[in-house]
């Protein structure tokens, strides 16, 4: 059997609280949670969910790696607007302000992206 994507893992310095972020901002569920790992997923049966786990440091430079959000294009400011209710904030990697993504930052300052839907990148 080839491999596959089973879980995309971050460190976090309080796994619950992070873990609780992710799950709202993607309308996702707590699937697990014990002492030192939580996993959210759509439902238990999803191929691919997220899991948290503790570390004690606390994050200080720019992801190697970070999550591309979309939604429907009518969608996306009032998407923006809603995850940054959730504890996000706005961040700068340097982008020149005419991208077509957003940068956004959790509660402990991994970097995501809301990126416009590929339909309204044609042309």
């Amino acid at each position: 059997m080839p491999l596959s994507l089973h879980h995309i893992v971050v460190d976090a310095h309080d796994l619950s609280a992070l873990a609780r972020f992710w799950a709202e901002v993607l309308r996702w569920r707590i699937l697990s949670e014990r002492e030192r790992e939580v996993v959210i997923g759509p439902d238990e049966t999803a191929p691919v969910g997220i899991c948290f786990m503790p570390v004690t440091d606390r994050k200080v430079v720019k992801n190697r790696l970070h999550l591309d959000l979309t939604s429907a294009a009518g969608d996306r400011e009032a998407e923006i607007e809603r995850i940054l209710a959730l504890g996000a904030r706005r961040a700068d990697v340097g982008q020149s302000g005419n991208e077509s993504w957003t940068v956004l930052a959790d509660p402990e300052g991994n970097e995501f992206c809301v990126v416009r839907p590929k339909e309204t990148l044609i042309g």
